[in-house]
């Protein structure tokens, strides 16, 4: 079931999303050659609990997966799409590499989820043109997602930025609802056909977030259980907002 938001949980969402903003700018600041992934995920729970908020990942079972996940972070690195765990195969970042920052958060009980993906150090043209066209499709699905429209026309505004720049989009991957639980419907795909799909409501609050790939759009599990990466290891962005579905423009939640 879809759900709508009261304006009490709104606010709360607004004062969470603040705070996650923080967490990721932060968090981005600290990327940089030799950084370890265990710092960046000690860094980021810490700055959560001294909110007064919680890591909404850290435990976080998915329906259908072994075992909780174990870090407060995702932090997947180049060919690696989603759902990198920082704790487990502590690495050090190097000149150059393409890394996913990937973080939920629980205020007051209510949940935001954002991501952002940075070049650590000097990254070439084809990844710089990676992050920005992932982030252009971000910012055009969110522009899509208008109350009364659906939430394919946010599949259709992802698509074309990602056909525009030769990019994948990552198969079974997609945004969702959010709020009441780290994921809830409706199913939010990185494509779509216009007028298809749930009709977006003021109220709803949703997370938009495109995986774009270099290569092809074929993915593959890694041994963890949750790590995700592109099939041929060709390398992969990401970037997150949690927004909330108004009469007009939507409002981004997680932006500082």
């Amino acid at each position: 079931m879809i759900t709508i938001k009261t304006p009490e949980d709104i606010q709360k969402l607004r004062e969470g999303g603040k705070h996650l903003a923080m967490v990721l700018a932060a968090l981005k600041d600290a990327a940089k050659v030799g950084t370890q992934t265990t710092d960046l995920d000690a860094m980021a729970e810490k700055m959560v609990r001294d909110f007064g908020d919680q890591p909404a990942f850290l435990n976080y079972k998915p329906q259908g997966d072994k075992r909780p996940y174990p870090a407060s972070l995702c932090v997947s690195i180049n060919d690696e799409i989603v759902h990198g765990i920082p704790t487990e195969n502590n690495r050090t970042l190097a000149e150059g590499d393409v890394v996913s920052l990937d973080m939920g958060l629980i205020h007051e009980g209510m949940i935001v989820d954002s991501a952002i993906t940075v070049g650590v150090g000097k990254i070439d043209a084809k990844a710089k043109k990676l992050l920005a066209a992932t982030e252009e499709a971000m910012n055009a699905g969110i522009k899509a997602a208008r109350g009364g429209k659906y939430i394919g026309d946010i599949g259709v505004a992802v698509e074309a930025v990602a056909n525009r720049n030769n990019l994948a989009i990552a198969d079974e991957l997609a945004g969702h609802g959010v709020g009441y639980k780290v994921h809830e419907e409706p199913f939010v795909p990185n494509f779509g056909a216009p007028g298809q799909g749930p009709l977006l409501k003021p109220g709803m609050v949703i997370a938009i977030e495109p995986m774009l790939n270099e290569g092809g759009s074929e993915i593959r599990f890694g041994a963890d259980g949750y790590t995700i990466s592109t099939k041929d290891g060709s390398r992969s962005a990401h970037f997150e907002h949690t927004i909330l579905i108004t009469d007009g423009a939507p409002e981004i939640l997680t932006k500082a």
